[in-house]
């Protein structure tokens, strides 16, 4: 079953925006950690910035002061907002979710999660 659903990726030119959403099954009660990772063509998958339960955040050097991720923790989802883009952004973006209990009496399963994955494209 798909259980993360990412979506607004899309083709832009360098220095515009855009916003990834991504949201969780309702089959999941609660989720701890949330992040966004990518992978460009012949590299390996990287983190773009996480989020913790408790709103705490941290992001790679590359998008630091560009990209901001917040969710909404009653709606299951979280979001990455991508600023002043550049073609080294291109790439496959995952949602991620991490430490989650389908039901409030469920063990607190330490297993990755990912989504389908959405393409961000940034060209002139």
């Amino acid at each position: 079953q798909v259980l993360l659903t990412e979506s607004g990726g899309g083709s832009v030119q360098p220095g515009e925006s855009l916003r990834l959403s991504c949201a969780a099954s309702p089959r999941i009660f609660s989720i701890n950690d949330m992040g966004w990772y990518r992978q460009a063509p012949g590299k390996q998958r990287e983190l773009v910035a996480g989020i913790s339960d408790d709103g705490s955040t941290n992001y790679a050097d590359s998008v630091k002061g560009r990209f901001t991720i917040s969710r909404d923790n009653g709606k299951r989802k979280v979001y990455l907002q991508m600023n002043t883009l550049k073609p080294e952004d291109t790439a496959v973006y995952y949602c991620n979710a991490n430490k989650v209990r389908y039901d409030p009496f469920d063990k607190l399963r330490d297993v990755d999660y990912w989504g389908q994955g959405t393409l961000v494209t940034v060209s002139s």
